[in-house]
């Protein structure tokens, strides 16, 4: 089974220099999962959204040409990719020659596919950056707070009175790579329909992930499934847009079953 510590992970490797498909480090999601009780169908849809702002190739007369893309990874699929094979797989392609950008396109859906054990999409281009729906920001709230990990599900609750539907938006979730202890930093956006969660103990709770060692979907992940079990909102959305590192950001969501996905987006950090 691959494990994160056998990955590349804060290696020093070589520059790729030829197409190598094998660069791809697929991590069993069941890993991170199982910590969480779901063992078993799972309580949400979502998808995992890969911004690759650094690729790369030569074209058929051995022009380089660049462009960004998209890729999309369900997360029913039985593995993740761990984003430092996803740089070192991309960036094998430099030097490689292709007839067609759409034989880029397809060879690199084909590729992480395979890796991820499902369909995984891939587009030319990047979404754009802006505000999506109207959501309220929580980072202003007047609280003091003493808990930077582990994360403290405990401080979520619900307050008296009323069902809502709103969105929820902070820029302070942080949280640390499992392998090499490096910050990862996120913007997270909670959308949800049913009982008013207090926004206090929301706060407190997305920062106690300060210190806390998680990949990026274990991280939403868990938060969805804290939020569902503390509060037992009616319809649930989560998802955490996290900045750049090595050329690429990811922006893992998960919702309720029939939930629709937010509409794809990047923050200005990333």
């Amino acid at each position: 089974m691959s494990r994160p510590e056998d990955s590349l992970l804060g290696r020093e490797v070589a520059y790729p220099r030829q197409y190598d498909p094998s660069l791809l480090f697929p991590i069993p999601r069941a890993a991170g999962r199982q910590p969480l009780r779901l063992d078993g169908a799972l309580p949400f849809i979502g998808h995992d959204r890969w911004h690759a702002y650094e690729l790369s190739w030569l074209d058929g007369r051995g022009k380089p040409a660049v462009a960004t893309a998209t890729l999309v990874v369900p997360a029913d699929t039985p593995q993740l990719i761990e984003s430092k094979s996803l740089k070192l797989y991309l960036n094998s392609l430099n030097a490689s020659r292709f007839d067609t950008p759409g034989a880029v396109r397809a060879m690199i859906a084909a590729d992480l596919s395979r890796a991820a054990g499902g369909a995984v999409d891939v587009a030319f281009g990047l979404p754009p950056i802006g505000e999506g729906e109207a959501a309220v920001d929580i980072d202003a709230l007047d609280v003091q707070i003493d808990r930077y990990g582990p994360p403290a599900p405990e401080l979520l609750r619900v307050e008296d009175g009323g069902h809502v539907a709103e969105t929820l938006r902070s820029a302070l979730l942080k949280s640390n790579c499992p392998v090499t202890g490096q910050p990862d930093w996120a913007t997270v956006e909670i959308a949800y329909r049913g009982p008013r969660i207090d926004r206090e103990g929301l706060l407190r709770y997305l920062v106690s992930y300060r210190e806390h060692a998680g990949f990026h979907e274990q991280c939403v992940e868990q938060i969805f499934v804290d939020l569902m079990a503390r509060c037992a909102p009616a319809q649930l959305s989560v998802e955490a847009r996290y900045t750049r590192r090595g050329g690429l950001d990811i922006n893992p969501w998960r919702g309720s079953p029939g939930c629709p996905p937010p509409a794809a987006r990047r923050e200005l950090r990333q």
